[in-house]
């Protein structure tokens, strides 16, 4: 009967230890998942302003510094994995991904590959969308730009 009862004790060691060892590796699985998904996110790609920010008071010339990360700025011509140039649009949202970013007064292209320009605005609160897009100016979409408000005073 010892003998049975010494088994049984063995045995439930035993398989606490591998239960506990399959727990581990699960919890170690399930680490290197959250450091893959971190590591994913800071990695993604995205556009931001860097001055003015969002809230600004600003004349009526403001300096604008745009900043982009998981990609890089180049001058437009052709269409480059992972590269393209910045453009601002005035009072207005985002580009849907794929088409091209219309060339007018409100929809400024930087397509010599600018991250630093001046924009006149008129006195009153307006918001400023940057957006990202390929050699075509074709947007990558809404993942690819950022959008501030700012109020504009009278010199």
């Amino acid at each position: 009967m010892k003998k049975i009862f010494l088994f049984i004790i063995v045995c439930g060691v035993a398989f606490a230890c591998s239960s506990n060892k399959k727990s581990d590796e699960s919890s170690g699985n399930e680490a290197q998942n959250e450091a893959t998904s971190s590591e994913t996110e800071e990695t993604k790609p995205e556009v931001f302003f860097l001055s003015p920010q969002d809230g600004d008071t600003v004349g009526t010339t403001v300096r604008v510094s745009m900043g982009v990360k998981g990609m890089e700025v180049e001058p437009a011509g052709a269409v480059n994995e992972g590269k393209g140039h910045h453009h601002i649009i005035i009072d207005g949202s985002f580009i849907e991904k794929g088409v091209v970013v219309p060339a007018d007064s409100t929809h400024i292209h930087y397509g010599k590959g600018q991250t630093e320009v001046e924009v006149t605005l008129q006195p009153g609160t307006h918001t400023l969308t940057m957006q990202f897009a390929d050699g075509f100016h074709q947007s990558y979409g809404e993942s690819m730009s950022a959008q501030i408000t700012v109020v504009v005073s009278e010199d």
